[in-house]
């Protein structure tokens, strides 16, 4: 398939994204970076287990999409993850590699030996979670803390950071918490948390301008999509200044997921003017890559990747495209699909056809039929009848069966 640059030609979006009033209260940084964890968070999504080949197939990929980071995994959680993540550090694909830690010395060795570039350190940072989860003092929270991340500076490794439930944690607490470690112990990055995806944009962007009046430190976003914004929350994050955005590959991951790779980078791109550098056509593989290794279906409309996004059955939408495709099809789509290494536009026929549709399959398969014939209204009538009985699209070898059966045979018999 032929690249597609990540060009303005390849997307039609709303002006409204360009209005400077729209504009002028956005502040993204100058650059922002990718930090994939669908090795580690990905995979804690129920039932999904990656193997050691799974992992280094996949960090592979995620190299080839020209993603910044990876977070290859938790060295702790077992000798295959350890060992992933040595085989993928020792590859040097191009991305940076980070293991994630808990705040525990013998955690953060573990990641020392695995040769990566940086290490996520995570704590409990809500005072409920730390008390009724964890059943620790508040101060054990800060001392192990102070106490890994230094070590993890000592070791050489850059250290992010990781308060777990920060989003609902009291920030008075939090604040003392974040400012303890940052004095006393070690970090090269925050990450806003909201582990359990329970902020709206509006709180994701008074929590974040709140981190940012306190601690003067580089900010990274790493929201989960319970409510269905993980990626509204991220995009209002990096809109404030916050330079790292914590993705999985098409929102894998506990629960409902984290923010999706894919809806996060196009969305950027095509309402925001911001290209991260990223190959926008390696996505639809990678996502049908990981799905299989994770053994998860994706819905046929999934944002970006699903298979069925540009396929179009209602009757009035497939005649625009029977007319548009060959010259302008982002009049009918937000985004072309070769930017994103899908398959072309087509049309398809069941119940929501219309006469343009049945006139375009007569045509394709080599049918001489007028547009005023009547016989096209009686093979749309059983298009319809098919579909509402099998209750799923009618594919073309049906379709021809219908059309002979109508026509009394006419046609060549040809593939569209």
């Amino acid at each position: 398939m032929e690249r597609a640059a990540a060009t303005p030609e390849f997307w039609f979006t709303s002006p409204h994204n360009a209005i400077e009033e729209v504009r002028r209260e956005l502040h993204f940084p100058p650059k922002i970076q990718i930090h994939d964890i669908t090795l580690r968070d990905g995979e804690q999504q129920a039932g999904v287990v990656f193997s050691k080949d799974d992992k280094v197939r996949i960090a592979e990929k995620l190299a080839e999409a020209g993603v910044h980071r990876i977070e290859a995994g938790m060295p702790t959680v077992c000798q295959a993850d350890e060992d992933a993540i040595k085989e993928i550090t020792r590859r040097r694909l191009g991305p940076q590699v980070f293991a994630f830690s808990r705040c525990m010395v013998s955690d953060i060795q573990r990641a020392v030996d695995c040769g990566v570039d940086g290490v996520v350190v995570e704590i409990p940072s809500s005072e409920h979670i730390i008390q009724l989860a964890y059943e620790w003092p508040l101060q054990k929270a800060i001392d192990l803390s102070v106490e890994a991340t230094r070590y993890a500076r000592e070791q050489g490794l850059y250290v992010t950071f990781f308060p777990i439930d920060a989003t609902r944690a009291d920030p008075a607490w939090f604040v003392s918490l974040i400012e303890q470690v940052a004095t006393n112990g070690h970090m090269d990055a925050l990450v806003l948390v909201d582990t359990f995806g329970g902020c709206s944009p509006h709180a994701i962007a008074y929590f974040t301008r709140k981190v940012q009046e306190r601690i003067h430190k580089p900010l990274e976003a790493h929201f989960h999509d319970d409510f269905g914004l993980a990626v509204a929350n991220t995009i209002t994050a990096l809109s404030l200044g916050v330079e790292v955005a914590h993705v999985t590959v098409s929102s894998l991951g506990e629960r409902a997921g984290n923010c999706s790779l894919e809806d996060l980078a196009l969305a950027l791109l095509a309402l925001y003017n911001i290209d991260l550098g990223l190959k926008y056509e390696v996505f639809t593989d990678l996502s049908r890559l990981v799905c299989q290794l994770a053994n998860v279906t994706l819905p046929s409309n999934r944002p970006v990747v699903g298979n069925m996004i540009f396929q179009v059955e209602s009757g009035i939408i497939a005649s625009w495209l029977a007319k548009l495709k060959e010259t302008r099809p982002v009049e009918l789509f937000p985004f072309h699909w070769q930017l994103v290494g899908q398959e072309p536009a087509q049309i398809v026929l069941g119940k929501g056809s219309g006469r343009d549709s049945i006139l375009y399959y007569l045509a394709a398969l080599g049918f001489r039929v007028t547009p005023s014939d009547p016989r096209v209204d009686r093979i749309l009538l059983r298009v319809k009848e098919r579909s509402l009985a099998t209750k799923r699209l009618v594919e073309i070898p049906e379709f021809r069966q219908i059309a002979e059966t109508v026509l009394d045979g006419q046609g060549d018999g040809g593939a569209p």
